[in-house]
């Protein structure tokens, strides 16, 4: 019997000292539990994804001691598999993707990962070489091959389109390995938990072979990793399934009597949202080295969710929520701003621009000339309150999160300098449609009202002028999430959209709008990536153009 141990560990970028401290951890806790083999994630020294900091020879020089130093503190541990930036001197960037095999104190192996992506937030041909051999280990009388992430997701047997020529599991089965292991640093997307258990169910069916693939955890900048590490068994079921979203490690007895491990839940998809976001939030913030999170309360629904999962992120103690009523903000704005921050317990303070608002006006209106004098004005109440964020976080020390939603930031309908101002973009990859189902499941998973019942019930306003509703300048969220969706996660046409039976003149407006729109992403602060294409690094459109 081979005793299998998969450690979905939480590193940070850069952090190599930490790192290595938190991979000796998880293998030694494995060895004690009677582990031959401790799987580690993708890139676990440095840390993923590491960018631009894999162009320093310093760099990798540094992950080069860190990997000794791994080895040497497992000497008489269990075998471990590691991932590393491996320097080499032949053409190309020289440097691999690699995975060593370290055992008895020293680095037996080392594969190099073969399949580099390079579409959504992947950049790794801009960094690594490419891998092209084979590389198997005896463990225990089984021959074991390694791969690394990508190098799984190119099955011939279950991809009708496949990215890549090369077929590294079918080269491993070909070369005679008895099982496969895949050290990943797959990001989540909605869906995408469940792909995975999936792709690899039908990879260890096909080929009758098992397949062990440990995942990372954690949020690094905007991509949060969810783990859900497996091991599968010939018949395509998982032997063993760690949890989402958490640190863990798992075990699974292989080619004994019997397969044997644990099965953990996997949750619905609006759970998966929410833990995702609860996460990257907190990574987020304990990763740039804050403590605490500065929040606009507009009274609205996008800022409610941003403030529920803030606190659940980080705790109520370190959340400010901070209402700034101008003369259009409405009575029962305030009231459902301050009843959410009762429900949170959180810090609520009132800041009204209103003085500000009037004084500007004063300076600004005889040089407010043209047809967007009205915009110039809606949007100064914005920068105001934009302003006001910015001036507490430079006193405190606080971390100013935005409450933008991804409808909003796709067709412009928010202002520079203003709500887009802040560190970290919580919700911009949430449609609102889903803003409003998640805030609804935060409530049924608290079992009491977080988020008001008058929040989620009253129709969405900007409340920059009288009487402001979001329809004046949109079509309705309904109508108008399906149409992002389509164009930018599903990289449809108008005439696609139309065919799909939506509106014509809505379609064009709306792919006009978000076209038109592009500067404004590409001064948006990060924004955690939750579906299967987010603004920000993996959306790479140019802002000139026709």
């Amino acid at each position: 019997m081979i005793r299998i141990a998969l450690a979905q560990i939480n590193t940070t970028v850069g952090d190599l000292d930490g790192n290595t401290r938190s991979a000796i951890a998880a293998a030694r806790e494995a060895g004690k539990s009677g582990a031959d083999l401790v799987i580690l994630p993708e890139q676990t020294i440095p840390g993923y994804p590491a960018k631009d900091l894999l162009t320093q020879k310093h760099f990798i020089r540094r992950c080069a001691a860190s990997l000794k130093d791994f080895a040497a503190a497992l000497a008489d541990g269990p075998a471990a598999l590691v991932g590393f930036p491996e320097a080499h001197e032949s053409q190309g960037h020289g440097v691999y993707n690699s995975a060593a095999l370290c055992r008895s104190g020293k680095v037996e192996k080392v594969y190099r990962k073969w399949l580099l992506p390079s579409y959504d937030v992947f950049d790794e041909d801009r960094y690594f070489d490419e891998g092209s051999e084979v590389v198997t280990f005896n463990l225990k009388g089984v021959k074991v091959a390694i791969t690394v992430c990508e190098d799984m997701w190119n099955d011939a047997l279950y991809w009708s389109h496949r990215l890549y020529n090369r077929d590294p599991i079918r080269a491993c089965v070909d070369a005679g390995a008895q099982m496969i292991i895949s050290m990943s640093a797959s990001p989540f997307s909605l869906g995408k938990p469940e792909v995975r258990r999936a792709m690899f169910g039908a990879a260890a069916k096909n080929h009758r072979i098992p397949i062990a693939v440990t995942n990372a955890i954690g949020g690094n900048d905007d991509l949060v990793f969810d783990g859900g590490s497996a091991i599968f068994g010939v018949d395509g079921n998982p032997i063993a399934l760690a949890g989402l979203f958490r640190e863990e490690i798992i075990y699974g007895d292989l080619f004994g009597d019997g397969a044997a491990g644990s099965v953990a839940a996997e949750g619905e998809a609006m759970e998966q949202l929410r833990r995702a976001l609860v996460l990257g939030i907190r990574d987020y913030v304990r990763k740039c080295g804050f403590k605490r999170v500065l929040i606009g309360l507009s009274g609205g629904i996008d800022s409610a969710i941003v403030a529920a999962l803030a606190v659940e992120a980080i705790g109520a103690e370190n959340v400010h929520g901070v209402a700034m009523p101008s003369r259009y903000s409405s009575d029962h704005s305030i009231a459902d701003a301050k009843a959410l921050a009762e429900n949170l317990r959180i810090r609520f303070s009132i800041i009204s621009i209103e003085e500000m608002f009037r004084t500007a006006l004063v300076q600004l209106t005889p040089n407010l000339e043209g047809s967007g004098r009205q915009i110039a004005e809606e949007n100064l109440q914005s920068r105001l309150r934009g302003m006001t964020l910015m001036a507490l976080s430079n006193a405190s020390g606080d971390l100013v999160l935005t409450t933008g939603n991804k409808s909003e930031l796709s067709v412009g309908y928010c202002t520079l300098y203003g709500d887009m101002c802040g560190g970290l973009a919580a919700i911009g990859d949430v449609p609102k449609t889903l803003v409003y189902a998640l805030s609804r499941h935060v409530n049924e998973h608290a079992g009491r009202e977080i988020i008001p019942e008058s929040t989620l019930t009253k129709e969405p306003s900007a409340e920059l002028r009288p009487d402001q509703k979001d329809t004046d300048s949109l079509p309705p969220y309904d109508i108008l999430d399906p149409i992002i969706r389509g164009y930018t996660e599903e990289g449809l046409d108008a005439d696609a959209l139309i065919a799909r039976g939506s509106d014509p003149q809505v379609v064009r407006r709306v792919l006009r709008m978000i076209e038109v729109n592009e500067y404004k992403r590409r001064q948006s602060p990060p924004v955690l990536k939750v579906t299967s294409r987010a603004f920000g690094y993996g959306w790479r459109m140019p802002i000139a153009r026709r």
